[in-house]
């Protein structure tokens, strides 16, 4: 099968390199011509234009930032659904909004292509290893067909049920993941004020009911100053925001939520939007006047994981 795939960011290049990792036959598309350049001296061809890889390609992956810009490279007149053809996959791995995912997939059915929305979660240092969770929402035969694709990409695999679901299930552990930083930045304040050791509040947290996967990640590289996860500011804005249309939709009143996004609204401002995101915890940082820094923790995660063959496809509890 010759897989092709668009959207070479911090994320998407992970997941692609996995696949090359694996040996596939991998066509690849990007703005980006330096990474582009990077995956062809690695073994990958490069397609001229959306269209051309999705006709060349049996599977198209999609990973893009945005879901406006993933609808640009869906319906350009040059874009992936001229090249999309009978019996081909295509796979959603952007975080993405359920009502858009689901109408691009209708658009790709009718082609005769089977759609898959694949969201992932985990962080780019688990994306590089392939030990990344991936959400999948689709029909279960078009599920099958994408699993020994997302088995070369990912640990633990979730079929969470028609199209849609994953996209939902995406927004809100990324709601999670982000009222987790914003709470870190608060509870490293409390701890350095109150005269706490910050690698000892750390570990203390690490072995407590208090802990969370964005504590025992993304709580070390705010210890050691480099901030550095791969993901910006921007972009959580954007989940955020799915979130709070999401709750629209339902009906739901926020309480949480809407003081978050302010405080991330407020990060964007000061420091920028491109800038990492776990520097939300600057504005605490700012309101003590020092740093929340610790010895012998990285600049860079690292999955400390070692790498196994093959992946757990997690059974829900239906």
């Amino acid at each position: 099968m010759r897989i092709g795939f668009i959207g070479l960011g911090n994320l998407g290049s992970k997941l692609a390199g996995s696949l090359l990792r694996n040996g596939v036959d991998l066509v690849v598309r990007d703005l980006d011509e330096a990474v582009v350049r990077s995956f062809a001296e690695r073994g990958a061809t490069s397609a001229a234009s959306p269209r051309e890889l999705a006709e060349r390609c049996d599977a198209v992956i999609t990973c893009l930032p945005s879901p406006t810009v993933c609808a640009e490279v869906m319906e350009a007149p040059d874009g992936v659904f001229v090249g999309l053809g009978q019996g081909k996959l295509w796979l959603e791995m952007s975080t993405t909004d359920e009502s858009e995912v689901r109408r691009l997939a209708a658009l790709a059915s009718e082609r005769g292509a089977m759609p898959v929305e694949c969201p992932v979660s985990g962080g780019c240092h688990r994306a590089a290893t392939g030990n990344i969770s991936i959400f999948c929402g689709g029909a279960r035969e078009a599920f099958e067909a994408a699993l020994p694709i997302l088995a070369m990409m990912g640990r633990k695999i979730l079929h969470t049920g028609p199209l849609g679901s994953a996209s939902i299930l995406k927004v809100v552990t990324n709601y999670l993941a982000s009222v987790n930083l914003v709470s870190i930045g608060e509870a490293f304040a409390a701890a350095h004020q109150s005269g706490i050791d910050l690698s000892t509040a750390y570990e203390a947290i690490r072995i407590s009911s208090g802990t969370s996967f964005v504590h025992e990640t993304e709580g070390q590289v705010i210890l050691n100053g480099s901030y550095d996860i791969g993901f910006t500011l921007d972009l959580v804005q954007k989940d955020m925001c799915l979130f709070m249309d999401l709750a629209e939709r339902a009906a739901l009143r926020l309480e949480v939520a809407p003081v978050v996004l302010e405080m991330f609204n407020d990060a964007a401002t000061r420091y920028g939007s491109r800038a990492l995101s776990p520097r939300v915890v600057q504005r605490c940082e700012e309101a003590v006047g020092a740093e929340f820094r610790a010895p012998g923790f990285p600049a860079e995660l690292i999955d400390d994981e070692p790498e196994q063959p093959g992946c757990e496809v997690v059974i829900d509890r239906r």
